[in-house]
């Protein structure tokens, strides 16, 4: 964590170094559109360093521009903070994956496994659980949101077709549904944090633990379901 702030802070000098000097560099000023991605970018390996409650002072210095100029592009932090949320966890997630999801030309087990397998590389990354991670313990909205309007609609996809493949009826109770599903999508979940958060779970390639998880999954599915509505009655 210090070696990231210390190479953030660095290529903030850097930046102002350039700033400072246009005439000894021959670096232009950059375009609006330009200067506001570099600060997206360099504000959400911030934050997923510091936290959100790192101060917008600091992160003016890593991207090499004055606190004033920040807030041109970016009002308030909270704005600032809504955006890297927008492109960073939000943009994460691909709209195809519940198209591909619910293709019932393909076994269940191969669509979740190939979705997982994609998850775990394109959005499960360390930075993405970091951002995450501090916004689940700060007041923030981001990770609730998150779940709210991504991820439910994940677990019902998953439990819908799961249970169309293996002629299993599932509960009434969404509630339910929900938590079932959430022993396939936590456990993947938390193998990604091992793995970025813990520095674990290295040692297997990760499609082939998706397919321990998946499987365990399906194999379990209808028993657990069948327990369940047998508990109700």
């Amino acid at each position: 964590m210090k070696a990231k702030s210390d190479a953030l802070r660095e290529k903030g000098r850097q930046a102002g170094r350039a700033k400072k000097e246009p005439a000894a560099s021959g670096a232009a000023r950059l375009p609006h559109a330009e200067r506001r991605a570099q600060i997206l970018e360099t504000a959400s390996d911030f934050f997923a360093e510091n936290g959100l409650t790192g101060q917008t002072r600091r992160l003016a210095d890593a991207c090499g521009v004055s606190q004033r100029l920040l807030y041109r592009f970016f009002p308030t932090k909270e704005d600032l903070l809504a955006e890297v949320y927008r492109q960073e966890i939000l943009g994460a997630f691909k709209a195809s994956w519940f198209v591909d999801l619910q293709d019932r030309s393909v076994p269940v087990e191969t669509r979740f496994r190939r979705f997982y397998v994609d998850y775990l590389e394109t959005t499960l990354t360390r930075k993405w659980l970091r951002l995450f991670l501090y916004a689940s313990l700060s007041d923030a909205s981001m990770a609730p949101d998150y779940i709210a309007s991504i991820v439910t609609q994940l677990l019902e996809v998953l439990m819908r077709e799961a249970a169309h493949e293996l002629g299993v009826t599932l509960p009434k109770e969404r509630s339910a549904t929900h938590e079932m599903a959430w022993t396939l999508h936590g456990s993947i979940s938390h193998y990604a944090i091992r793995r970025h958060i813990y520095k674990a779970s290295w040692r297997i390639p990760e499609d082939k633990v998706v397919a321990m998880h998946v499987r365990m999954f399906l194999s379990g599915f209808a028993p657990m379901v069948e327990a369940y509505n047998e508990d109700l009655s």
